[in-house]
């Protein structure tokens, strides 16, 4: 019995020291137990977009550019031909961002593409938004002569260099497209 009780002495005497020296974890998992301050508080640090989710935010606000600033040709332009190509743009980019998407969804892990416009496209559309008849269809023209060829430079250059194989792909199989599209704008008459 006695051999027991100084087992269990040695036991609890090892345990007890062990603890000494340890440092005590004080976070704690709930936000409400330490009231945040300058001192403690955490800013979130930003971290860089992969190539591939900054490729795919820029083919996704692409084809956004595409989609609305060929909307409102439907409705502001006088040209048939202005029309009939900004029809086409709607369609071949509503099936351009549907392919994007299946396309960041196959990289691992999936990137989820942000259609936000570039200041520059978003001030173009707002150039758009303002004009009617000729000078609308004039001002869509070079929109979208400018936005295709940079699409297809940007295309190109993933296509060479892209990371990731999936989102490489689609840039690839998009080239010919967009040199179609870009070509085809190219041949408008306002």
């Amino acid at each position: 019995m006695k051999m027991q009780f100084a087992t269990v002495a040695i036991s609890l005497a090892a345990l007890t020291l062990g603890g000494c020296g340890k440092k005590v974890d004080t976070t704690s998992n709930n936000a409400a137990a330490a009231p945040m301050n300058s001192v403690n508080a955490i800013e979130p640090v930003p971290v860089a977009e992969s190539a591939g989710q900054t490729f795919a935010n820029a083919a996704a606000a692409s084809d956004t550019f595409e989609i609305e600033s060929s909307r409102l040709a439907q409705a502001n332009s006088q040209s048939a031909s202005v029309k009939k190509f900004a029809e086409s743009m709607i369609k071949a980019h509503t099936a351009s961002t549907a392919k994007l998407g299946q396309a960041a969804g196959a990289a691992s892990p999936a990137i989820v593409p942000e259609p936000l416009l570039s200041s520059v496209q978003q001030q173009s559309l707002d150039a758009l938004k303002r004009k009617k008849g000729a000078d609308f269809d004039a001002a869509y023209i070079e929109a979208q002569t400018r936005g295709h060829q940079e699409t297809l430079e940007t295309l190109k250059a993933y296509s060479a260099n892209g990371d990731v194989p999936s989102l490489k792909e689609f840039a690839t199989k998009l080239v010919p497209i967009v040199t179609a599209h870009l070509n085809m704008a190219k041949g408008l008459k306002s």
